[in-house]
């Protein structure tokens, strides 16, 4: 009987030891589990405030990061008066400066006196189509039954104009200056602003000169190489500069005489702010194209010359660089 009884005593501290230690172990993993700090089931509070502060600092250290961040585009609650003007100049230094693109005013007029001009007029729109806008093209033409240049002009995908007069002339030159007379007006009555060049069919140009012409603030006028069909030479007409003022002028007869009277400007190598037509107070005049009896073109050389000192030749370096050539043809034309 003793022996039995031991056995049992020994079986129920197996068995209390055994619940003991399980106990102990179900304890010992869910404390493991548990958090080691002192928070509590609000923990996740502090957490929240945490990721504000890093979004939005505290005004007292907001400017001192603004100075050291590469990203100066940052912006933030609002701060002190005098942290607010720095802040706003710091982020004003770092804006690109866009400078808008001034209009293009392109004037070509046209003569049946002259051939191949359909040629030409589409050779010209292929080099105005690679310019960039804004660009305006003003085409001069007589009065015809033809349908051809219309019908050129409406596929370039230039934004034009199409001029049309009704008069005859017998002299050529007479003929193109009224045509230009008439492009003029046409950009005084409705005013147009923009700046102003006379390209005649038989020009070439180079693509920086129409980028130049935007930098051009009242007159601008450059050098243009003169190609004769009969001569194995070339002349140069325009302006020498001293950087970009013009201290004088490349002779322009074909004898290389100098003219007394006036500089040697011809018709497509300056440009002008088409505003001097109808606004000329703006540029410190008492006259415009209304107020005289000139024709248009009479009035924009006058004016050109007058206000010498504030022609700005181009390129801005010295004005050196050809930039536009003309071909001659009228002088091969008359030989035959």
């Amino acid at each position: 009987m003793g022996s039995v009884e031991r056995s049992k005593k020994k079986a129920q501290l197996w068995k209390k030891a055994m619940v003991h230690f399980s106990l102990c172990f179900v304890m010992g993993f869910f404390t493991g589990l548990a958090p080691t700090g002192k928070s509590s089931f609000f923990s996740n509070k502090v957490g929240v405030s945490n990721i504000t502060t890093q979004v939005a600092p505290q005004p007292s250290t907001q400017f001192s990061n603004l100075k050291t961040s590469v990203n100066k585009t940052w912006v933030g609650p609002k701060i002190s008066s005098i942290q607010t003007k720095s802040a706003k100049k710091v982020h004003a230094e770092t804006l690109p400066k866009f400078k808008p693109r001034r209009l293009v005013i392109i004037v070509t007029p046209t003569s049946t006196k002259l051939p191949f001009q359909a040629v030409f007029l589409r050779r010209l729109a292929n080099t105005i189509k690679l310019v960039h806008q804004p660009l305006l093209w003003i085409v001069v033409e007589a009065k015809t039954e033809s349908t051809e240049f219309p019908e050129i002009l409406r596929k370039t995908g230039i934004m034009y104009r199409h001029v049309v007069f009704t008069e005859e002339f017998s002299d050529l030159e007479a003929e193109l200056n009224h045509q230009r007379n008439l492009a003029l007006k046409h950009i005084e009555h409705h005013r147009l602003n923009g700046i102003v060049h006379f390209a005649e069919l038989s020009n070439v140009y180079d693509l920086q000169f129409f980028q130049q012409l935007r930098d051009i603030e009242v007159f601008g006028t450059w050098p243009m190489a003169l190609l004769a069909a009969n001569r194995k030479k070339v002349i140069i007409e325009g302006p020498v500069c001293d950087s970009s003022h013009v201290i004088g002028w490349h002779l322009r007869n074909m004898n290389n005489e100098t003219e007394a009277l006036t500089p040697p400007i011809h018709i497509s190598s300056f440009a002008f702010n088409s505003s001097i037509l109808w606004d000329p107070e703006r540029w410190g005049r008492t006259s415009s194209v209304q107020d005289t009896s000139q024709n248009s073109i009479k009035f924009v050389k006058q004016v050109v010359l007058e206000d010498e000192a504030k022609l700005k030749g181009i390129p801005s370096e010295d004005c050196s660089k050809i930039m536009l050539w003309r071909f001659n043809f009228r002088t091969h034309i008359s030989n035959h």
